[in-house]
Parts: C-alpha cells; structure tokens; sequence
C-alpha cells in the first residue's frame, strides 16, 4: 500500500508543473512571463527525484521536487523529502561562498520540496559523460579546488568561532535520513549480504565476497563510519562525484547537494578524486581500435594530481590569509609564531590527505558492490571487460583504505594507481 502525501505536497508532472509556474510570481518572472509555449522535460536519473528542464522564449530554469521515497525503489524505501530544504540551504550558503561555480536558487517551497534555480545550459553535461567520452576539461582541477577550498574552510573552526559554528552545524542536523542513507549503503551494505547490492556476476563473485570476509578493511571501514557520523568539520555536499558536476571547457557548476550537512571534510574531497580514480580504471573497456584511451589516463591522473595540490594550496592560502580573525580552532593569541602554525597546518593538511583518501577509497568500493554503480563502468557492454576493469578499481580502492596513513604524498597515491593499471 502506497504511504500517504506529506501534508500540502503534490508530485508534480509536466501540465501541473505548468499551472505551479504561472501561479509563482518568483518562477514566472525568470520565464519572462511568457508561458503559452514552454518547453518541459523530465531528466531526472531516476534514483531519488523529479528534475524538469522548463525552457520559454524569454528564459529558461530547473525545477527539482523531491519525493517523499526512493525513486528508483519505490515507496517501499520511505525517504524524508526534507533533504530539498537542506539542498536548497547548501546551494545558498555554498553560492555566497563560491558563486562562480555554484548554481543560483530562484525559489524554494519547502511544503513542495520544490526548488527552482538556474538551468545550466549546453554545451554543459554532467562531467561523468565527458569522461566516459574522453573529454579533456583544463580548469577542472582549478575549478574544484577553488569550490573545495573556499566552502570548506570558510564553514570549519579555522575561520567560525565555536558559537557560530555550533549554530549552523545544529541547522542541518535534521538531514538525517540522508545521512543514514550514506551510512548504509557505503559504510555497511557493501561489506555484508544485502539486498540491494550487486555486482558483475559471475566474474566478480570472489572479489565480493573477498570484501565481505576482509577483517582489517572492516576495521578500517568502522573508523570511517564514526568520522562520518561524528565530525562535524565543515558544511560538506554530501555527494560530490562527478555526476553532480556540470562541465564545459570552461565552465564548472557543482549541482545536487541534498545530502549536506556538517560532516568531515575528506568525504567531499574523497568523493571527487575516488570517482575521478574509478573513471581511470574505466578507460580501458572504452578503449579500442582508433581510440586509445592512454592519453586521457594520463590527464585523469594529472587532473587528480593538481586537484588535491591545488585545493592545498588555496586551503592554506585562505587560513594565512584570516589567521588573525574569528576562527577558534587555532586562535591567534596561542599560535602567535610562525613555527607552531606551519606544524598545525603540517598536521591538519596530514590528517585530511589520509581522511581523503579512506572515504575516496570507501566510495569506489561502494559504486562497483552495492546499490547504486556508476555509468562510467556500466556503459562498458562486455561483461567480462567490465569486470576486469571494476576488478582493478577495487585492488586499487582496498590498498587506498587499509594503507591510507602511509600516503605522504598525492604522487605516491599516482604512482599506486598506475602500478595496479599495468
């Protein structure tokens, strides 16, 4: 039996999304108020909600409701459609950090868990389908380590007092059952017999089970899971791979944070590098005759080099830059000499390389043995192909997170992926 409507919420489709917009003064506007002819398409990705493209002759916007269950399960999966208010939140507090590569909200109706923001055009795509294709992006790297840095420190202690801090940690504390959602399919299911799992079978049965049976990757995952759970360390987006990433040449929007909330800092920055690290492994079952797919491993492996180089730069460039401000966590008055902050940032950038590389490691895992999987491996037809590639990705994901605090440098971390790629 189908759980009844939240109170005042409605799905919406094409012809009654059309009457929602003439009546919101805040939407109509964008359309230029203009709304005889307006073209609407539904181009959700089918696993949690409703996205419509609506495009006009005078303007263009997105539309994006969230259902009060999983999409691609069914009602039978219940899911707070809260998390459109808390999307709606982090697109606003993000976009005043970083506007350059945030997209704009227009309206949100939080009874609807509706959101309306800017519709990021073409020649934009989803930065996942430009890997699969083979798509250099020369600012990519620039790009998300500015996004990174500037919404991480300017949300942590390094630069909030404790009070400030503990407010907006409190305001997105309700997001939970996203939260959960994240415990259990990355931090639980893959690493036991679940329901929604799965795998290429029969080829990757053993390496499933291998995982299933690996005490000391268990071990390491917990520790994982109580950071996550535990450490509010900055407004994070919650979901940063790169299908919540659209992309030109010279142009990146970072879309889809509905799962944010104040967690660690790794687990964003982890998300990125673990897929950009996945869509590598990926390249060989596209490969072929008249595509040789080397020299786009090669960018993918500097794009993740100069990614996690870059946001340390700009990282530590922002908290030199407001070391003398509001920032409790390392207060001027104590480390007043330049020695003792070059060890604590020495620290601090130590500790979150290592974090970075448990959750990259600990989402790969997830996308080639659990529920949800990644297009960039299953776009790949033959079976067996496949499985060869998910094969490495996973040797590559199990040494990242049993060896993480071994890593010094993001070179060692290459120098691993391309030994594993041989």
């Amino acid at each position: 039996m189908a759980a009844p409507a939240p109170e005042g919420f409605r799905p919406l489709d094409e012809k009654s999304l059309v009457e929602y917009i003439k009546a919101t003064p805040a939407l109509s506007a964008r359309l230029g108020n203009q709304l005889d002819s307006l073209s609407i398409k539904e181009v959700g990705d089918g696993n949690l909600n409703f996205v419509y493209i609506v495009i006009g002759p005078a303007g263009s916007l997105v539309i994006k409701q969230a259902l009060p269950y999983v999409r691609c399960v069914g009602d039978s999966w219940p899911l707070s459609k809260e998390r459109a208010y808390f999307e709606s939140s982090a697109l606003k507090d993000h976009g005043r950090l970083c506007p350059d590569h945030v997209p704009e909200v227009y309206h949100f109706d939080r009874p609807m868990s509706l959101i309306g923001m800017r519709y990021i055009e073409p020649p934009h795509i989803i930065l996942r389908k430009g890997l699969i294709a083979g798509i250099e992006y020369p600012l990519l790297a620039e790009h998300m380590a500015d996004y990174m840095a500037k919404t991480l420190y300017f949300t942590s202690l390094l630069y909030r007092s404790t009070l400030d801090h503990r407010a907006a940690v409190a305001e997105y504390c309700g997001n939970v059952d996203l939260c959960r959602l994240t415990e259990q399919v990355i931090f639980s299911d893959p690493y036991k017999i679940a329901k929604y799992n799965r795998w290429t079978s029969p080829y990757l049965d053993q390496d499933a089970e291998a995982i299933r049976e690996d005490d000391i990757l268990k071990v390491e995952v917990a520790e994982l899971k109580s950071m996550f759970c535990e450490r509010a360390q900055a407004l994070i987006h919650g979901d940063l791979h790169t299908g919540s990433i659209m992309v030109t040449s010279d142009s990146t929007q970072v879309i889809d944070p509905e799962f944010a909330f104040y967690g660690p800092m790794g687990f964003d920055i982890g998300a990125f590098l673990g897929n950009l690290i996945l869509a590598f492994f990926a390249q060989d079952g596209h490969s072929g005759e008249g595509n040789d797919r080397e020299p786009y491993k090669k960018w993918i492996l500097k794009t993740i080099e100069e990614t996690w180089n870059l946001f340390q730069q700009k990282f530590i460039f922002l908290w030199n830059e407001h070391k003398d401000g509001a920032g409790e966590a390392y207060p001027s008055d104590i480390y007043n000499k330049s020695g003792v902050q070059l060890l604590a940032q020495k620290k601090y950038m130590s500790n979150l390389f290592h974090d970075t590389l448990g959750f990259g490691a600990a989402k790969m895992i997830r996308r080639i043995v659990g529920i949800a999987h990644v297009e960039d491996f299953e776009s790949i037809q033959d079976a067996q192909k496949r499985a060869y590639c998910e094969r490495r990705a996973l040797e590559c994901a199990k040494k990242l997170l049993k060896e993480r605090c071994q890593f010094e440098s993001i070179d060692q971390v290459i120098s691993v992926i391309q030994e594993i790629s041989v």
